[in-house]
């Protein structure tokens, strides 16, 4: 049995992700993603099955990368608003610097190719938010609405934020940034 290449198989990704971008998730297929990944489309049949393998494989490892930023030097005892931007700033670098990640999670999301427990998953990485947001609401800091419609606002506020930088190249300045937490902090306080 051959070994698996994992650099082989981050090109495959990194392939996948770009064609995702450029023809969206229905737009692609396992010759395309062979072909930007400069193998032949029978060695990307050796890792993956087909096109579901392949994007329930990189929908796992995107989400195993939002995780472990998500919520880095995030300190649940430090004041809320410290907290929330934080998670916030993390949030908004992570699509920044991944920004092809955040177009497939979202576009994989709201295709056939993830089932309903693999979503329930990925959700689950939000609980650190979800209870900070409890936390915030429990004492009047924030809105009183479903963390669902707070959660909703602030991944929305933050991924229009990375589809401007990337999709009109607006540069963003330490500035910029602090007056767009500031105008997602505006939207979700009490």
């Amino acid at each position: 049995m051959k070994l698996r290449d994992e650099n082989k198989i981050a090109r495959i990704y990194k392939a996948t992700l770009k064609l995702v971008k450029a023809t969206g998730l229905s737009g692609i297929t396992m010759q395309a993603v062979a072909k930007e990944a400069k193998i032949a489309t029978g060695t990307l049949y050796i890792y993956f099955e087909n096109k579901e393998s392949l994007i329930v494989g990189l929908f796992h490892e995107c989400i195993k990368n939002s995780k472990g930023t998500f919520f880095k030097n995030y300190n649940a005892d430090a004041p809320f608003k410290v907290g929330f931007h934080t998670i916030w700033s993390n949030v908004l670098q992570l699509r920044l610097l991944r920004f092809e990640e955040g177009v497939f999670i979202e576009q994989a999301l709201h295709s056939p190719y993830i089932d309903e427990q693999t979503k329930v998953e990925a959700k689950k990485m939000f609980e650190p938010l979800k209870e900070l947001l409890t936390r915030g609401k429990k004492e009047r800091l924030i809105k009183d609405i479903d963390n669902f419609w707070l959660t909703t606002f602030m991944i929305g506020n933050i991924n229009e934020i990375s589809k401007r930088v990337n999709y009109y190249n607006k540069k963003l300045s330490p500035e910029t940034i602090d007056q767009n937490f500031q105008l997602c902090w505006d939207g979700i306080k009490a």
